[in-house]
């Protein structure tokens, strides 16, 4: 089960590709050697970069929806016409798509977020602007998204 954690700062090479900080492939285990799957992201100017598994788990729910129900169908292919095979090259490298990283405006400077199970990849820039958004309220936001679950460990 994957928890990935951290903020990094990486870069694109000239030919569009990444290398995942050692910290984050530490994380991903024997998912780092692994495809993985970029999308864009359903609410935010980003990239989601799924291990293979995690993509993996979410077709498998995307298959339970109805494709005669217009609306299940329309989101079926927004949400996977983008959806691109990833996979590092032998130095650990990975080609970004172009036409993901053009639709999210991405400059060189980059920011991977790890996200639980995913890693969101972010134009550093954006990424900073939307962190001192003033407009959220962190402490509401958290109340009601988080406020209702208690403090429940578990047991």
């Amino acid at each position: 089960m994957l928890n990935l954690l951290g903020e990094f700062d990486v870069r694109l090479d000239a030919k569009g590709r990444v290398v995942l900080p050692a910290q984050l492939r530490k994380q991903l285990g024997n998912e780092a050697d692994v495809s993985f799957v970029m999308n864009r992201d359903v609410h935010a100017p980003c990239l989601v970069l799924y291990p293979k598994s995690v993509w993996e788990k979410t077709s498998q729910q995307l298959r339970r929806l109805n494709r005669f129900v217009k609306a299940n169908a329309d989101f079926i292919r927004r949400f996977t016409g983008g959806a691109t095979p990833v996979s590092p090259d032998p130095t650990g490298r990975m080609l970004l798509p172009y036409a993901l990283m053009k639709d999210a405006r991405m400059g060189n400077d980059l920011k991977l977020i790890g996200a639980d199970d995913r890693i969101e990849v972010w134009d550093a820039k954006a990424y900073a602007d939307m962190r001192k958004d003033e407009t959220v309220d962190m402490s509401s936001l958290s109340e009601s998204v988080m406020g209702a679950l208690g403090n429940d460990d578990g047991k």
